[in-house]
């Protein structure tokens, strides 16, 4: 049986290119910046549950992740994270924002020829 697609959404987040390791390096620094205050693997687990809190706020993003991440360290801390560290987070949310585009492998290759047979690509992100 052939399947008569004409239109094709692709959510671009790690489908069309690379993502969620840039917010794991990112979430990784953060807990270092944070060390003084917990383990990693509890000031990991008091980010997402920030993120999650937030998310009908912010929705999903790497400014969003920022003000979680802000949040989040003034929460363990008892509002006594160091600036350097809040310094340190700003910081992180920026370079993740400023993460270049970098294309999975064969993406190109995969929107072009769906392109050529005239199906209607959409991006949904976000």
């Amino acid at each position: 049986m052939k399947a008569d697609f004409r239109v094709i959404g692709f959510d671009a987040d790690d489908t069309l290119w690379v993502n969620e390791p840039y917010y794991q390096e990112t979430e990784k620094h953060f807990c270092g910046l944070l060390s003084d205050f917990g383990p990693a693997d509890v000031l990991s687990r008091e980010l997402f549950e920030t993120e999650i809190q937030n998310l009908d706020l912010y929705g999903f993003g790497a400014k969003g992740f920022m003000l979680s991440m802000i949040e989040t360290a003034l929460r363990v801390s008892r509002g006594r994270a160091p600036s350097p560290a809040i310094d340190g987070i700003i910081r992180l949310g920026k370079e993740l924002v400023n993460k270049p585009v970098v294309l999975l492998d064969g993406v190109e290759g995969v929107l072009n020829e769906l392109h050529k047979r005239g199906i209607e690509l959409i991006v949904a992100t976000k």
